[in-house]
């Protein structure tokens, strides 16, 4: 029966202030893209490790190919892309600390992403 509403799924409701409420507290550092309404937006499982001079990125991308994966890096903001047959993957993450994006080294093995950076010096040495 239409009683003059769209049909609306009050799940999507409670996934939106979850968003919300995750990015408040982190800071408005992550963004979500949710894709289209089909249901297989991005659901990226994302850790963020800093050790020592390095800062370690791991993702799980399940049933992507190597190659639907695009990563990019400006020093403060990496952007993990993919696809596969059920998701597209869309995450921008501000990194807890600046990186030097020209060290990034990636791996992927077995729906694991796990991508490195040197972490950038603030202060260049000047020598007089």
């Amino acid at each position: 029966m239409n009683n003059g509403r769209d049909d609306h799924d009050p799940i999507d409701d409670i996934l939106r202030e979850i968003e919300r409420v995750m990015n408040e507290m982190m800071g408005d550092d992550v963004h979500i893209d949710r894709g289209d309404s089909t249901g297989f937006g991005s659901d990226l499982h994302l850790d963020v490790f800093e050790e020592n001079e390095r800062l370690r990125v791991v993702a799980d991308l399940p049933g992507v190919e190597k190659d639907a994966i695009d990563l990019k890096c400006d020093g403060d903001v990496l952007t993990v892309s993919a696809a596969s047959d059920r998701r597209d993957y869309e995450e921008r993450v501000r990194l807890p600390v600046r990186v030097d994006e020209h060290s990034a080294s990636a791996t992927y093995n077995n729906g694991v992403l796990e991508v490195t950076f040197d972490s950038a010096s603030d202060s260049a040495d000047i020598d007089i």
